[in-house]
């Protein structure tokens, strides 16, 4: 995402965040932001009809946000929307921890259950079978995308 998008959704200038990026360099490596370069930005300019640097449009290379860099600027701006994103990411990990401790602890007690059943009990060994099939996430075949001569719509 560019910069002045991000801005945009955070509610901030797009110098105001590139300089709160500045400021906190060691926060945003290369995998979370990047600086187009000048080829990128001219293609990006003609993509989307942006005016050139002498009608009024950017005056520096644009800086571009992977999804973690954008989260990584939420917490670094000091703008309302961006301390409600990271208010949100907060509680979004916080809700996926406890998913995964209450999913951990069933499997646990289902383990349990298995190693405590003996041969006789072949239909309490069957519901365990059922549970762990109906706890498990399903798999799907990947789905085939693309043209494929001899199909229609």
């Amino acid at each position: 995402m560019l910069d002045s998008d991000l801005a945009a959704i955070y509610g901030v200038e797009t110098k105001m965040l590139n300089r709160a990026v500045k400021r906190n360099l060691s926060r945003f490596p290369e995998d979370l932001v990047f600086q187009l370069t000048a080829e990128e930005t001219e293609i990006l300019r003609c993509q989307i009809g942006a005016s050139s640097s002498g009608y009024g449009g950017r005056r520096y290379l644009p800086y571009a946000f992977t999804e973690h860099g954008a989260i990584m600027a939420a917490n670094v701006l000091n703008s309302e929307t961006a301390v409600e994103m990271s208010v949100y990411v907060v509680r979004a990990f916080v809700r996926i921890r406890q998913f995964l401790a209450t999913h951990k602890e069933l499997a646990v007690k289902v383990a349990e259950l298995e190693r405590k059943l003996t041969t006789h009990d072949r239909q309490i060994l069957e519901i365990v079978q059922v549970m762990k099939q109906l706890t498990s996430p399903p798999v799907l075949p990947p789905k085939k995308i693309g043209f494929r001569p001899g199909k229609t719509r």
